[in-house]
């Protein structure tokens, strides 16, 4: 098994994008021939190991100008016709179009694939649609990468049987740093800006720790996602007269140099997969607080007064609460900090590589016993 196809719809950054990046190097770098199928380039991509072959099988301009189900048809075809091609000993789809297209595209070929869940599956897998897909399709896949258990256990016991449940990989950049000396009067909150992520929320809370903490000041990293999240930040900012103390600051490429000396970072999720900012937060040594949103990504890697603080969503007395807490009790906020940088242990891109690799070389052998 040495031949292997990545398949989602871009690159551009975001959670699943940023792991297959990193998988996709650390088997390229381990002499497997890796290609990375995509449907179309973002704006602003994650940069991928030079031994990675990228594929576009997305619509070409003819058919673009088809309507919306020949457009679906089309990307079946695509896809089907380069997996028929390339040959691939396996096929990892990650996200929920991905995963059904990959599905589809490979039926009728002895060809294993490997499915992967990145979100909340409430609200992104219970629609009309996917109680057809999911029956259908889904007992099709030889595998399921999972985040965490709540976000598995939504899935028939078909699924779920044949699963496993991995973390995401930390980039290298965040392991390994200096616990800093001394840290400043400043949170740091890093992540997309999005309205699942709820900077918003966010803002409001560090509003009511800056009446008690006025030395303390809230820089919120990140992209604008253009779904309107930033635009609401900023007139919450001008409302609350915060602009002294709430700095929008984009995003930024040495996030582990910028966050590092921070008394802490918070953030506030409606829901996510497991995100990977949370864990870059934790190697980088710095205390945590966040909210527990479902599936359970935050509850998988913080144990609540022990290597970071977990406050209920949607909670903006509690966020602001624990902000407080951390500032005032730097004794615990440090051993809190000591206790989070072991998760670069844990997700290493070299161990989760491994945790992959293995679970892969299961069901591949898996799949042979059973289509002889």
């Amino acid at each position: 098994m040495k031949r292997i196809v990545f398949h989602l719809n871009c690159l551009e950054r975001g959670g699943a994008e940023h792991v297959v990046a990193t998988l996709s190097g650390q088997f390229a770098a381990h002499g497997y021939e890796v290609y990375i199928a995509t449907e179309w380039q973002g704006e602003d991509e994650y940069e991928i190991h030079p031994q990675v072959k990228r594929v576009h099988v997305g619509l070409n301009k003819k058919q673009e100008q088809h309507n919306r189900i020949l457009k679906f048809v089309d990307r079946i075809i695509n896809l089907r016709h380069f997996l028929q091609k390339v040959k691939p000993d396996i096929v990892i789809a990650f996200a929920r179009k991905a995963n059904y297209r990959a599905l589809t595209a490979t039926i009728g070929m002895k060809m294993p694939v490997l499915i992967s869940v990145r979100i909340n599956p409430i609200g992104y897998y219970d629609f009309w649609s996917d109680k057809i897909q999911i029956p259908l399709l889904f007992r099709r896949a030889a595998g399921c990468v999972f985040q965490t258990p709540q976000q598995r256990d939504f899935f028939p016991k078909d699924v779920r049987k044949n699963s496993r449940i991995i973390l995401n990989p930390i980039d290298e950049r965040f392991i390994g740093n200096e616990m800093p000396k001394k840290r400043e009067n400043v949170v740091v909150h890093s992540g997309r800006l999005v309205d699942f992520k709820n900077q918003c929320l966010l803002v409001r809370a560090f509003a009511m720790v800056h009446q008690i903490h006025p030395d303390y000041i809230l820089r919120i990293y990140g992209p604008d996602s253009f779904d309107g999240t930033k635009q609401q930040l900023e007139e919450l900012i001008c409302r609350l007269h915060a602009e002294e103390y709430v700095q929008l600051m984009g995003s930024s490429s040495t996030l582990e140099k910028d966050m590092r000396c921070a008394a802490l970072a918070a953030f506030a999720s409606d829901y996510e997969g497991m995100p990977n900012v949370l864990l870059e937060a934790m190697a980088l040594g710095l205390p945590i607080v966040s909210t527990d949103c479902p599936p359970g990504g935050p509850r998988m890697v913080i144990k609540h007064e022990e290597n970071g603080l977990l406050v209920p969503v949607g909670d903006k007395n509690a966020l602001a609460a624990a902000i407080n807490r951390l500032i005032e009790d730097r004794k615990l906020a440090e051993q809190l900090g000591r206790n989070a940088v072991k998760i670069g242990q844990m997700a290493s891109p070299e161990h989760i590589f491994g945790e992959w690799e293995d679970y892969i070389k299961q069901i591949t052998r898996n799949y042979r016993e059973r289509t002889r």
